[in-house]
């Protein structure tokens, strides 16, 4: 069984790539961070013709997750129990599902914009929301993963130049705790391999010239439970799927499992 979380950076502007992708990739489950739409406009039906039921929580122009899957979709979470407002609304970062034998979750974490800022505040408030709510799914006997945009770099090998990230966001000491504190919860994360360079960064700047000169991030992240992590068989940064005219600036992150 193939899974893969993928910030498309607008679902609508991506659409001819992500079906072409859904076909020459074999994904079965698909966690979409970033939609860029509401609920309405979302391709549902296109997606419907290529074989997947979708489950989107997505409100407009900002944000929005999705889940594509042709192994089944039940059971779903629309939105963050017990997660943080920003200006008075519950951002549509997270949702979750029951597909085939998997429960998982897609979330697109908050970019926090400056450690000063009260958008690092809310990032931090709600990676603590998400790992109180995902503590359930963790523990029980269903292979569970979360996966998505989580715009926090692990360690200082995941960033192409650790100097110039100092005093930034998604390196910080307090970011990081948060996501040993959702690993705590009985997750690991799966790391993938590097299919090109030494380090499998998953997003690049469009600007500057940063894909090709591989000056990236790796910020798309896979975090599983025992019964999950122990069918990995693979996982890999598809770095193809990052080139070309109209592609996102992030790439789809892949995990085969044996299930």
């Amino acid at each position: 069984m193939r899974i893969a979380t993928y910030n498309v950076n607008s679902i609508t502007a991506r659409l001819p790539r992500l079906l072409a992708w859904l076909e020459s990739s074999g994904t079965d489950v698909l966690c979409i961070q970033e939609t860029k739409c509401t609920a309405e406009q979302f391709p549902a039906e296109a997606l419907r013709e290529a074989g997947y039921e979708s489950a989107v929580n997505a409100t407009g122009r900002w944000n929005g997750v999705a889940l594509l899957s042709r192994v089944g979709l039940a059971d779903v979470v629309t939105g963050l129990p017990g997660g943080p407002e920003y200006d008075g609304v519950q951002e549509p970062r997270a949702i979750s599902a029951t597909c085939g034998p998997l429960r998982l979750w897609s979330v697109y974490v908050p970019n926090g914009r400056e450690v000063e800022h009260e958008h690092y505040a809310y990032k931090l408030r709600w990676l603590e929301a998400l790992r109180k709510a995902v503590a359930a799914d963790a523990a029980g006997s269903l292979p569970f993963a979360v996966l998505g945009d989580f715009n926090v770099a692990p360690t200082d090998e995941d960033v192409w130049d650790p100097a110039l990230f100092e005093g930034a966001t998604h390196v910080t000491p307090a970011e990081r705790a948060a996501l040993a504190a959702l690993e705590a919860e009985g997750l690991s994360e799966v790391h993938p391999r590097p299919l090109k360079y030494d380090r499998a960064y998953t997003f690049w700047d469009y600007r500057e010239l940063r894909f090709p000169k591989n000056k990236g991030m790796r910020i798309d992240l896979t975090f599983g439970n025992a019964p999950f992590t122990a069918a990995v068989k693979d996982s890999y940064v598809d770095r193809e799927e990052r080139k070309g005219k109209g592609a996102s600036d992030h790439a789809p992150v892949v995990v085969d499992l044996d299930l």
